[in-house]
């Protein structure tokens, strides 16, 4: 019986603000997990999920921890391939220089494509 697994290209969907509801927060701890399991992990933030990329995040005001801080970790789970698109970004007023370094930035056909590359797609 062969118990080993091949990993799968899985893409994560973040498209929740980092505050206001525990999705984005799931999803953040799905990455986390499934990256223990050695998959092949790529993230894609749109829409509202820009809003997690922001390094000047202070959310002790609400008494939560800080998204972006979590978010830095990622590469220390091999978890490199981070995405955002470019028109989610300028359409929040978020300029690129105020969101996490290593993030790619792409536009939407890209996103397409990207989505359309990966055998599993989940969404948060």
């Amino acid at each position: 019986m062969n118990t080993t697994t091949t990993p799968q290209d899985i893409l994560i969907l973040q498209r929740q603000a980092p505050y206001g509801s525990s999705i984005a927060r799931e999803g953040l701890d799905f990455i986390l997990t499934s990256a223990a399991y050695d998959q092949n992990l790529s993230v894609l933030f749109l829409t509202d999920g820009v809003f997690q990329l922001l390094t000047n995040q202070n959310s002790k005001a609400i008494g939560l921890k800080n998204h972006a801080g979590a978010l830095e970790v990622l590469p220390l789970y091999d978890i490199e391939n981070l995405y955002a698109v470019s028109e989610d970004l300028m359409e929040r007023s978020i300029n690129p220089s105020d969101i996490l370094a290593g993030v790619n930035i792409i536009n939407r056909e890209q996103a397409k494509q990207l989505i359309e590359q990966h055998t599993k797609v989940i969404g948060f």
